[in-house]
C-alpha cells in the first residue's frame, strides 16, 4: 500500500488534500475499496510514509447505506476526506471544528450515538494495580484463547457502574467507548478460571496495590456478612444460617480484611450454616503465606473476638484490639464495669465523678482499664463511657418502650424476633393466679429489664494485648471498624451483589471476586481524590460520564463539568472534558488510562 501511495495521483478516483507537509489521500483500488490515507511526503531520501486513518468501506457497501450510484459514493467519500484534514488541523492548531450537518438527511440504522466513558477513571486504577500482566501469567496455566484481560475489566467496570447479570453486563459493556471483542460465551468460560484462581489473584494485586500509594497494613479489620440466594432449597455451600436481612433464603458468608484505611485486603467464603468465628484462621493464614504480612494489630467486634481468634493474633509480630461484650464479662469484673467511679477525661486523664458532669462535660469521652487475665492471655480491658452515647441510646428506648406499651395495650404480643431492639423484649406475660390456677394470659411491662438495660448505656468494652500501649490510640484504632461496615453497604447496596442468581460453585466464587475486586478499585479511585467525596458522589459522577459521536468524527461530552471532574482529571492524568474530542484524541486518552 505504501508502494502505491507514491503515485497516488494515478489511481482511479483518487482525491488528494494538501495540508503543510501532509496529504490526506482518498482513494479506491482493489475490488473498489475506499480508504482514507494520511501520507507524509518524500524526505532527503526519496521516501515517503503513509498511515491508515479510517477504512470506509467497499462500493457496493457504501452505495446500500448512502442510496446512491458510484459518483455519489465518491463525492462522498471525499467529503469525508477534506473533513479528516481539517480534525487534523483543528488538533495541531486547536482551530474550530466545523462539521456540517443536514436537516433532510437521516440517521443511520444501526449506528451508536451515545457512548459511557466513566469506567475511563476505573481503567487507570485497574492497569495502575498491574491486572493485565496478572491475566497473562494467568493465560500461561490455561489453555483459552479469549482475552481474559479484557473480560475481567469490564466485569470489574460494570460492577460499578451498571451491577446487573453477566449477560446485561455484557450488553452494558458494549456502551463502552472500547466495546467487548469478545463473546458473551467466552465471559461464562472465564468465571472458572478466575474462581480458580482467586487467592492468586487476590494475593498479586495486594502486591501491587503498593505502586499506587502506600498501605495501612499495619491495621487489619477483619468482619463477615452474607448474601442470600433467590433459592428454597440448601445446596452446596448455600445453606439454611442467621440472615443478616432477616430472610429464610439458604446464604453463603463472606469474610473481609480491609487495611486501616478500609482498602479491601482479601475475603473468603465460606458456608452459610458454619461459625463465623471459625472462619478466621483460614484466611489470616493466607495472608500470612501468601501476602507476606506477617506484622499488625487485629481488630474486630465481639462477634470475631473469640478467646481462640485472640490467641491466634497474640502470635508473632501481632497484636489485637476487640470490642468486648460487658455482658458476658465474668461477674466481678461485669460490676466493675457498670460502676460510676474510676473514670478519668480522655483528653488529659484527669479523674472525673460522672454523676456531676456539666453540659461542657458531656462532649467528651471518658474511660478507666484495668488488667483482664485469663487462662490463656493477659490483656487489658478498657470501659469508655460517652454522655452522648448514652443519650442516644436512652432516646432510641423510650421509643421502643412507647411500641411495647402499645403491645400491652392491645393484649397481644407477636413472635418476638432474636434481636436486641425487638420492642417485644420489654413485654413479659403471666398465665396463673396467685393460687396458680390456669387464668387468662396477662402481659405487661417488664420495668426490671428496662432498668437493667439503662445501666449499660453509654457504656463500651474494647480488649487488648497491648498493655503499655496509650489509651488514646488503642480506642482510635477500634473506632476505625466502621469502614469496613461501609464496604459491606457499598457491595451489597451500590453493586447490587445481593440476591445471587448463580448455581455453580465457581461462578459464585467469580462472581464475589469481581466485587471484591470492583470495591478495591472504588476504594483506591476515592482515596486517590483525598476521600473528599462521598460514595454516592463519586458513582453518580462516574455514571454520569458519557460522550456522543458527532458524525463519526469525534466525540462531545454530554455531562455536567463540576469540581469533582476536575479532581478525577487531574488525579488519573487525562482529560476528557473538552468541548469537542476528535477521535484520534480519545484514543489518545484511552492509552493514558492504561498508563502504569
Amino acid at each position: 500500500i505504501i508502494g502505491i501511495a507514491k503515485t497516488v495521483s494515478a489511481l482511479r478516483g483518487a482525491s488528494v488534500i494538501k495540508y503543510s507537509s501532509f496529504d490526506i489521500v482518498l482513494f479506491s483500488f482493489y475490488r473498489d475499496l475506499f480508504y482514507i490515507f494520511k501520507t507524509q511526503n518524500a524526505n532527503a531520501n526519496g521516501k515517503s510514509t503513509s498511515k491508515t486513518i479510517r477504512k470506509l468501506g467497499t462500493l457496493a457497501e457504501l452505495s446500500a447505506q448512502l442510496h446512491t450510484d458510484r459518483d455519489g459514493v465518491v463525492e462522498w467519500a471525499n467529503e469525508q476526506a477534506r473533513l479528516e484534514t481539517l480534525k487534523y488541523k483543528s488538533e495541531k492548531e486547536d482551530a474550530t471544528v466545523m462539521i456540517p450537518f443536514h436537516s433532510n438527511r437521516l440517521m443511520d440504522y444501526n449506528k451508536q450515538k451515545l457512548f459511557s466513558g466513566g469506567y475511563l477513571f476505573l481503567q487507570s486504577i485497574y492497569y495502575g494495580l498491574k491486572l493485565d500482566s496478572v491475566c497473562r501469567k494467568i493465560k500461561s496455566r490455561h489453555k483459552f484463547e479469549y482475552d481474559l484481560n479484557a473480560i475481567l475489566s469490564d466485569l470489574i467496570y460494570t460492577r460499578a457502574l451498571e451491577p446487573s447479570s453477566k449477560s446485561s453486563s455484557f450488553r452494558a459493556a458494549k456502551q463502552f467507548l472500547e466495546p467487548p471483542t469478545y463473546e458473551l460465551h467466552d465471559v461464562y468460560r472465564a468465571l472458572s478460571v478466575l474462581a480458580s484462581e482467586m487467592d492468586f489473584i487476590q494475593s498479586e494485586v495486594y502486591k501491587n496495590s503498593f505502586f499506587l500509594g502506600d498501605r495501612m497494613d499495619r491495621i487489619l479489620y477483619y468482619d463477615c456478612t452474607n448474601y442470600y440466594f433467590e433459592i428454597e432449597q440448601e445446596d452446596g455451600d448455600k445453606k439454611y444460617g442467621k440472615s443478616k436481612e432477616h430472610r429464610p433464603n439458604p446464604i453463603i458468608q463472606m469474610g473481609l480484611f480491609t487495611d486501616g484505611d478500609g482498602i479491601p485486603l482479601a475475603f473468603s467464603l465460606f458456608p452459610g450454616n458454619q461459625n463465623e468465628q471459625k472462619s478466621l484462621k483460614p484466611l489470616e493464614t493466607k495472608i500470612l503465606q501468601q501476602f507476606g504480612c506477617d506484622k499488625f494489630i487485629y481488630c474486630s467486634d465481639a462477634g470475631l473476638a473469640s478467646e481462640d481468634n485472640r490467641v491466634l493474633n497474640h502470635m508473632g509480630q501481632r497484636a489485637f484490639i476487640v470490642t468486648q461484650s460487658i455482658k458476658k464479662l465474668p461477674a466481678e469484673d461485669r460490676a466493675w464495669a457498670l460502676k460510676k467511679t474510676g473514670f478519668k477525661r480522655l483528653s488529659d486523664d484527669k479523674p472525673v465523678d460522672l454523676t456531676k458532669l456539666t453540659d461542657d462535660d458531656k462532649n467528651q469521652l471518658y474511660y478507666k482499664d484495668e488488667p483482664l487475665t485469663t487462662k490463656k492471655l493477659d490483656q487489658k480491658l478498657i470501659i469508655t463511657y460517652s454522655p452522648k452515647y448514652a443519650a442516644y441510646q436512652k432516646a432510641i428506648r423510650a421509643e421502643q418502650i412507647c411500641r411495647a406499651e402499645k403491645m400491652v395495650a392491645n393484649g397481644s404480643l407477636k413472635k418476638q424476633r432474636k434481636n436486641p431492639n425487638d420492642p417485644a423484649r420489654f413485654v413479659n406475660k403471666v398465665a396463673v393466679t396467685n393460687e396458680g390456677e390456669k387464668a387468662k394470659i396477662h402481659y405487661y411491662l417488664d420495668t426490671d429489664k428496662i432498668a437493667e438495660e439503662e445501666m449499660y448505656d453509654g457504656l463500651y468494652a474494647v480488649c487488648t494485648d497491648l498493655l503499655d500501649d496509650n489509651v488514646a490510640d488503642i480506642l482510635k484504632v477500634s473506632e476505625g471498624r466502621w469502614q469496613i461496615e461501609d464496604c459491606f453497604r457499598t457491595m451489597k447496596t451500590d453493586f447490587e451483589a445481593r440476591p445471587v442468581y448463580l448455581n455453580r460453585e465457581d461462578r459464585i466464587k467469580a462472581h464475589f471476586l469481581t466485587c471484591f475486586l470492583a470495591l478495591l478499585h472504588f476504594r483506591l479511585l476515592n482515596r486517590s481524590l483525598k476521600g473528599t467525596y462521598t460514595t454516592e458522589q463519586l458513582l453518580h459522577t462516574l455514571k454520569d460520564i458519557k460522550f456522543t459521536d458527532i458524525e463519526e468524527q469525534g466525540f462531545m461530552p454530554v455531562y455536567e463539568r463540576q469540581e469533582i471532574t476536575d479532581d478525577l482529571h487531574e488525579t488519573c492524568g487525562f482529560r476528557t472534558d473538552y468541548q469537542f474530542i476528535t477521535k484520534r484524541k480519545m484514543k489518545g486518552i484511552q492509552k493514558k488510562s492504561k498508563r502504569r
